[in-house]
């Protein structure tokens, strides 16, 4: 196998939560111009057939399944529909998220639950269905999207909730990478910085003099850039590396 041939995935299938806008999109994409035939998990059918033809176009297969990824149950019927339709599940990427800003004394018990659900909860309910399909065929990988907010904590806004549970989902990575490696499932976190989605406001004043000007690169980073990375860590050419987080975010935590 050469080095370039070790990035394909071709004949896989790979299952990406939140993956009709932003991050996701970005990611799933990435996976299939690597040849994956790609599963959009996503809560509603909200510009979903978009991304399928755009998807479709790159000469894989591509469909959308719904599911709540806080709702067990609905997981488990996704993870069963995924396996109907396609026979197989190869990669995982846990991309769905929600942070709220608000200071820890603010913090309602309504809106810490909603993070710790989707953030880490979502994550768990994922990785323990697809993660039964990968023990059983002895082989899949498994990428769990964390941040740096897990290692620092930002500023100027407050947001204690998400901090925690990405330092939460960088450890169930660690756990699950320890358990499931005998039976050949690769588990990996990928941990972005700052980068330009709908939701991330990189360019507004108040944040981009501590988010941006303070990072050594002095930019912000396009979902796009993420992607050659969540290929490496699904493809073979990441097939001796387990238990990692890898940090994406240009310089910012060397401070």
């Amino acid at each position: 196998m050469s080095v370039l041939d070790a990035f394909s995935l071709s004949g896989k299938v790979s299952v990406v939560t939140g993956a009709n806008r932003g991050i996701g999109r970005a990611l799933v994409t990435a996976l299939a111009e690597a040849g994956s035939d790609v599963v959009l998990l996503i809560r509603d059918n909200a510009g979903a057939a978009e991304v399928i033809r755009e998807l479709e176009a790159l000469g894989v297969t591509a469909v959308a399944v719904t599911a709540d990824v806080t709702e067990p149950d609905e997981v488990r019927r996704a993870a069963g529909e995924v396996m109907n339709r396609l026979g197989q599940v190869d990669v995982l990427v846990n991309n769905a998220g929600a942070c709220i800003h608000r200071p820890a004394l603010e913090v309602t018990a309504e809106e810490w639950r909603f993070v710790m659900d989707v953030n880490v909860n979502g994550v768990w309910h994922c990785a323990q269905e697809f993660g039964r399909h990968m023990v059983a065929q002895h082989s899949g990988v498994i990428i769990n999207i964390g941040s740096i907010s897990a290692q620092i904590v930002n500023r100027p806004q407050w947001q204690p909730g998400y901090n925690a549970s990405k330092a939460a989902v960088h450890q169930l990575t660690r756990s699950l990478a320890a358990e499931w490696a005998p039976h050949g499932v690769r588990v990996n976190a990928l941990a972005p910085g700052y980068i330009k989605t709908e939701m991330a406001a990189v360019d507004s004043p108040e944040f981009k003099r501590y988010w941006i000007d303070d990072a050594p690169m002095r930019r912000y980073a396009m979902p796009s850039e993420l992607g050659p990375c969540v290929v490496f860590l699904a493809s073979d050419a990441s097939s001796f590396m387990t238990g990692e987080v890898v940090v994406m975010d240009g310089g910012y935590t060397l401070f």
